[in-house]
């Protein structure tokens, strides 16, 4: 094998925005043609030409600086935050963003404690209402009473950013409801296109840059282009631009002038990435699920560097060798796993809205930031314009465990191909002949249950599809964890063993691997985070969360083999478990309360789990539904199987009303959406009860926002409790699906 030193001076530093970039063509180098963003597959190139080329794509120096941040912040802000709503109208009155005070640089600083380097603020939102001084809207943060009209979110954090050395991002919807609302909007006015330049000067509010453009656009577009000027010249460097595809509604067949769009950015923001364009793509969900194998080097079936419209790529499978050979197009484009500290994107409240734990966090992260892509956690600030405690509490506990977990290298004193060990990511091992091996050997045995490796995707792209790791124990050579792909960054977990010789080997690749970097770790063992189920009698189930993992092939168990000796201890009555209280031992019989549960291992107490349940379903009849065909199919509402769900088909009113078998005292329901499809989620209805069962009264309405990107458990709480033995719910509005309504689990309590 030849072993390389320093990277190719062609490199990726001239790969901005997908200009091409040709590489030597030196045997040495393992580069057989040249190293583009993006390749062009001709008609005649063979199987094997076509995988070449995709070992031949690599990121721009804008791309390969993103990956480098690793783990970021996202923010959601506004009058959201004050409704409690997902998505707002746009027609909300600018005074409901009714802030008092705001600490951004408490922002910043729990981001920095995390470990992220870069943060994103939604400067504006679906509802159009913007977060900075703009000159050219009055439906923002300028008709607010926030310091009295003159306060500006974006330059406050601008602030915060570069007082602790954090890069800043802006989030732009295209997708305006108040510029669709209003009588006067902009949105889909059916304005013709003309040359128009931007910035449009306004009077009294210069600008200090004095760079213009000319572009032949509608109203719509040269209103964003305008908000874009100011947003990239004003606030300092950004460096990412995140247009989300989500659009609630839309007007008059606006569309979206994305090269115009483009061509500012690379002028006033050179430096930044685009999020929902060539850049970077979504991961395809909000929950923090990551694909087992995520390839940044992905099929197109059209140039992306001259694309216009790009499409949610939510598959699986995104980049294996047999998506490849239906492209016409190869390109790097890398994942961002976004989703949130929170149940929704925007604050609701410190009581019922329920935080991610830190195990939960920090799994993400080690799925995410080790598997090719790059984690973009949410935190959104409260109404006094702060993190909440919670929020902050994981956010330091994740950072901190990072740090313990990843900055001590236990192969700082290895031995083997130093460019491996070298920390230097500008040199790499280029892997060209059998067997295709590294071995590392320490001066005394070292324990460990992480592995990090990463190829030198700057300069030869992605190439590995199969590694393995072995550990030298009892005198021969074991494996202990495999993966498939590597890409910019992979991390191996698995059961934690003692060795002084490690070996990877790589028994399939697409072209001559370049590793650039490895090293090992110990995270700390600590008591699982556990979980909770009831049945439809009220037997309550309690045990460790079961995370997947590549070892799993194994047949080992995570929980077993890294948590050991864990007890779990629980109470029923909403009080903090300690290792005082009961300890869980079988299933046990719980009616209507709140359960939390914890597991205590070598003195160390694990997150509480919490879960409130409602009363015991055994005795449930059904009394009423929308449609006689769909009766039999409305006791899975309540068999507490959220893969089963009750739905109704009509053309008229939907409801189903449920006899609970005696008068109890009601204080709120909860809804499951059934996640096999979106058809049939419930975003509006009424609540209402009766002791009789043919006289109804209201006794409260409930909104559910954004159910079909994040489809959890939503909690509606009656503005007073009532005493009844029968419920009733009116379905007034469907997400998705105009005559098909469905309910995985209904829950009263």
């Amino acid at each position: 094998m030849k072993k390389r030193t320093t990277m190719l001076l062609l490199a990726t530093a001239a790969l901005t925005h997908g200009i091409s970039c040709y590489g030597s063509t030196a045997d040495s180098s393992g580069i057989t043609m040249p190293v583009r963003n993006t390749i062009k597959i001709e008609a005649s190139d063979s199987k094997e030409t076509i995988i070449e080329k995709a070992s031949h794509v690599v990121p721009t120096a804008n791309q390969l600086s993103a990956l480098h941040n690793e783990f970021i912040a996202f923010i959601h802000f506004g009058p959201n935050t004050f409704t409690r709503m997902e998505w707002g109208n746009g027609m909300e009155d600018p005074k409901v963003f009714d802030l008092k005070e705001l600490d951004t640089d408490q922002w910043c600083e729990a981001i920095k404690a995390a470990g992220m380097k870069m943060v994103i603020l939604t400067v504006k939102h679906h509802d159009g209402f913007v977060l900075w001084q703009s000159r050219y809207t009055t439906h923002g943060i300028m008709s607010s009473n926030f310091r009295n009209g003159k306060g500006d979110v974006l330059k406050d954090l601008s602030e915060s950013c570069r007082k602790y050395g954090l890069k800043l991002g802006v989030y732009l919807s295209p997708a305006d409801l108040f510029q669709i609302e209003h009588p006067q909007g902009l949105y889909g006015n059916l304005s013709k296109y003309t040359k128009r330049t931007i910035p449009r000067q306004v009077e009294d509010r210069p600008f200090s840059n004095k760079t213009t453009f000319q572009f032949e656009v509608d109203d719509y577009n040269e209103y964003f282009l305008n908000q874009l000027f100011e947003i990239l010249t004003e606030y300092g460097p950004i460096h990412e631009v995140w247009f989300d595809g989500a659009h609630p509604k839309t007007k008059g067949g606006q569309t979206y002038n994305y090269p115009a769009w483009k061509e500012l950015i690379h002028k006033l923001a050179p430096q930044a990435v685009i999020f929902g364009r060539e850049d970077v793509r979504w991961c395809g969900n909000e929950s923090g699920n990551t694909r087992k194998t995520e390839w940044n080097v992905i099929p197109y079936q059209d140039n992306p560097n001259t694309m216009t419209q790009f499409s949610d790529l939510t598959d699986r499978d995104l980049g294996s060798r047999e998506q490849l050979y239906k492209g016409k197009y190869l390109h790097y484009q890398q994942a961002e796993t976004n989703t949130s500290i929170r149940e929704g994107w925007f604050y609701r409240d410190d009581t019922h809205q329920r935080v991610r734990s830190t195990d939960d966090v920090f799994d993400i992260y080690e799925r995410a930031v080790g598997g090719n892509s790059t984690f973009l956690l949410n935190i959104p600030p409260n109404r006094e314009g702060k993190f909440s405690a919670a929020d902050t509490k994981v956010l330091n506990e994740t950072g901190q465990r990072i740090r313990d977990t990843y900055n001590l290298n236990l192969l700082a004193n290895a031995g083997g191909p130093q460019q491996v060990l070298d920390n230097n990511p500008n040199t790499y091992l280029l892997l060209d002949k059998d067997p295709r091996e590294i071995v590392l050997t320490t001066p005394t045995p070292i324990t460990i249950n992480r592995f990090l490796i990463q190829e030198a995707v700057a300069t030869h792209g992605e190439r590995v599809e199969q590694h393995t790791l072995e550990a030298y124990i009892d005198g021969g050579w074991k494996e202990i964890a495999h993966g498939t792909n590597i890409g910019y960054k992979r991390i191996l977990r698995f059961p934690q063993v003692t060795t002084n010789k490690l070996r990877v080997r790589f028994p399939q690749v697409r072209f001559t691997p370049a590793i650039c970097n490895i090293s090992a770790h110990y995270y700390d063992t600590r008591p699982p985070q556990v979980t909770s189920h009831r049945d439809y009698q009220g037997m309550v189930t309690i045990q460790p969360v079961q995370h997947e993992f590549n070892w799993n092939a194994h047949g080992e168990n995570i929980a077993s083999n890294l948590n050991a000796g864990y007890k779990i201890y629980y109470t029923t009555d909403g009080t903090e478990p300690t290792d005082k209280s009961a300890q869980y031992q079988e299933p046990f019989r719980m009616d209507a309360g709140q359960l939390k549960a914890v597991a205590i291992l070598n003195n160390l107490t694990g997150t509480v789990h919490s879960e409130r349940y409602g009363f015991i379903k055994k005795e449930w009849k059904l009394l009423q539904v929308s449609s006689e065909s769909e009766k039999h199919a409305a006791v899975l509402a309540f068999d507490e199987k959220p893969e089963t769900y009750w739905s109704t088909k009509a053309s008229g009113k939907h409801y189903l009303a449920v006899d609970l078998s005696r008068n109890q005292t009601i204080t709120g329901i909860a809804y499951t959406p059934q996640k096999e499809n979106a058809e049939g989620m419930i975003s509006k209805g009424v609540v209402q009860v009766s002791n009789d069962g043919k006289t109804w009264k209201e006794a409260g309405r409930f909104t559910f926002g954004n159910l079909i990107n994040d489809p959890t458990k939503r909690y509606y709480y009656l503005p007073a409790s009532v005493k009844a033995r029968y419920l009733r719910i009116d379905v007034s509005e469907i997400a998705a699906g105009k005559n098909e309504a469905s309910i995985a689990e209904l829950d009263i309590f």
